[in-house]
């Protein structure tokens, strides 16, 4: 029912008189080239969206230490501005 051995080995031999030892040879090669070069581009690809992802992650936890460390700043300064403001009416009361 399929392609027999003897079917496939007179496609064969029909391409090889069409095209030539060589030539065949040649389209190996570059077929195998451009595989070759299909899966590097690939590779590349997904290390560089590992990449991004690493990058952005890092940005993120540096923008959350930030924003901790400014609402730390924040609460600070409100506590020392209600330490200067009570000061400053405790002079007033002295008066």
């Amino acid at each position: 029912m399929g392609i027999s051995i003897w079917q496939l080995l007179i496609i064969l031999a029909i391409v090889l008189l069409l095209f030539g030892a060589k030539r065949l040879r040649n389209i190996g090669g570059d077929l195998g080239s451009a595989i070759k070069g299909f899966k590097n581009a690939v590779k590349d690809n997904a290390d560089d969206d590992k990449k991004k992802d690493k990058d952005k992650n890092d940005k993120n936890d540096k923008e959350q230490i930030t924003t901790k460390e400014s609402d730390d700043n924040i609460i600070e300064g409100e506590a020392t501005i209600l330490k200067k403001d009570t000061a400053k009416a405790k002079s007033s009361n002295k008066k």
